[in-house]
């Protein structure tokens, strides 16, 4: 298919630290004519990406849903969609990951809608390499090594801070992941241009060899099941049985939603969706949504439309609350002794339910029906000691103070903090502070006043077995005397 009538998209991709943001800076601030549209995705429960990158804000789109590989198709079906709707602004998108993901979802979003295949065209999937830290994190973890694998492009970044004879032997390593790649050696994510955007990169073919099942969609729901009912009102019900029973032989005669035998067989992919490192909360994420009939090819038919409600924002229903049919995201608290709810059913016919994980997980079941037809699919594994936690505050800091307590975590949790990164208010400082830190290398500048925005401090960092409580008194202890009461007066 011709190119020339649709949008070029590179994705950028590279585990934490890699320099990406870097990256993309250097592209905003080139003079190459493109007027560049930036889909952010972060890891974690605050986002901050979004004020570090420069550029009119009004064409950055941000992403903050914690876990790419679950629900980006929805997110980029959303976001490209309201960028097609001002196509007259943009010519070109870069599609920048959070440095957990495996791009393999996100580029395999422009293959699987027939809308996006016609209005996009996948240029590159350009990976960042941290030459300083990328043998540990290959080590260590499984996301490096998908990264590079599917790279068109490949930066291995930050060669001055390895010795040679080092930086030839983590070359060879990622030539044995990826053989096809290019790859250019640079510093601060310094290249051309040229190499990284409009280079018609992008080969289906090699992705398909990287990951044969490269073209078969990865949801964020686990199950689905359609039944017949009447109009009226339904209690959907949990109960903490199932956390002790999951491994065991289910009851068939009980009323579960996932219906006889759902318990026994997961399939190759097994049981083994975990979230915790995500921050997912704790609930159960449902989307109830009307179909044509109750049979399998109905239920099928509503894959998509439910792809999508995943992307919105969730309502939150707390116990012996309400769920309506519709494009909701409904997240439903998940108590250990047991929670109840009610379904509404406004008048006769078909009904889809999605779970976000496995009904038998917290014994789910809509009493007084059964499913009609039901599927299950694969589910996603993560590392539960790897986790993400922001921190905001609108008090100013005290720059001294700041200071220690950074260069304390660098010393004490640098291994295993991978990545900080924040935007802080100093007091007596009209610019913004801006920080980022990769184990133990920090580096922190001002950058731009604060203008007439909102002051605040936003932190963020990804790592592993972090101290929520560690780090909040970390911040508390920063505060500059008399924060608080100015941070009052200027709310009044």
């Amino acid at each position: 298919m011709a190119t020339t009538d649709r949008v070029p998209v590179t994705v950028l991709t590279g585990f934490l630290g890699s320099g990406k943001t870097t990256l993309l800076n250097r592209i905003l601030s080139e003079q190459h004519g493109k007027r560049i549209a930036v889909i952010e995705n972060e890891f974690g429960e605050v986002g901050v990406d979004h004020q570090l990158v420069i550029g009119a804000e009004e064409e950055i789109f941000e992403t903050n849903n914690g876990c790419i590989c679950c629900t980006v198709r929805g997110d980029l079906l959303r976001i490209l969609g309201q960028l097609m709707k001002r196509r007259d602004r943009f010519d070109y998108v870069i599609v920048e990951t959070t440095g957990m993901a495996d791009p393999g979802p996100v580029a395999q979003t422009f293959f699987l809608d027939d809308d996006l295949k016609q209005q996009f065209a996948l240029d590159a999937i350009v990976t960042l390499v941290d030459a300083l830290h990328f043998e540990k994190h290959l080590d260590e973890m499984k996301e490096p090594g998908e990264q590079v694998a599917f790279a068109d492009v490949i930066l291995l970044n930050k060669t001055d801070l390895v010795p040679a004879d080092a930086l030839e032997r983590i070359e060879r390593r990622v030539r044995a992941i990826n053989a096809t790649a290019k790859i250019f050696r640079t510093r601060n994510s310094d290249v051309a241009i040229d190499r990284v955007l409009n280079v018609g990169a992008f080969d289906l073919d090699r992705a398909l060899a990287v990951d044969a099942g490269f073209l078969e969609p990865q949801y964020p729901f686990e199950w689905a099941g359609v039944y017949q009912l009447e109009p009226g009102t339904y209690s959907l019900r949990t109960g903490a049985e199932a956390a002790h029973e999951h491994h065991h032989e289910h009851e068939h005669e009980q009323e579960h939603v996932h219906g006889p035998g759902c318990g026994h067989d997961h399939g190759e992919h097994g049981h083994d969706h975990d979230h915790s490192g995500h921050d997912h909360g704790a609930g159960l994420g449902l989307v109830v949504l009307p179909a044509a009939a109750a049979t399998a090819e109905a239920l099928a038919a509503q894959v998509e439309p439910a792809v999508r409600a995943f992307a919105e924002e969730p309502r939150q229903v707390g116990c012996e609350g309400t769920i309506h049919p519709g494009p909701h995201f409904n997240r439903i608290d998940v108590a250990h002794e047991g929670t109840h709810f009610t379904l509404h059913v406004p008048q006769r016919g078909a009904y889809a339910i999605f779970c976000e994980h496995a009904p038998a997980e917290f014994n789910l079941r809509l009493q007084g029906a059964k499913p009609a037809a039901e599927r299950a699919f694969a589910s996603h594994h993560h590392d539960e000691e790897i986790g993400s936690i922001g921190l905001s505050d609108p008090r100013p800091l005290d720059p001294q103070k700041l200071n220690d307590w950074l260069s304390y975590l660098l010393q004490s949790r640098g291994a295993d903090i991978f990545r900080m990164k924040g935007v802080v208010s100093l007091a007596g400082e009209e610019r913004r502070y801006v920080f980022h830190g990769v184990h133990m290398m920090f580096d922190g500048r001002l950058e731009r006043p604060w203008g007439s925005g909102t002051r605040g401090n936003t932190l963020v960092f990804i790592g592993r077995n972090l101290d929520r409580n560690e780090l909040e008194a970390g911040l508390h202890s920063c505060f500059a005397a008399g924060g608080g009461a100015a941070a009052a007066a200027a709310a009044r």
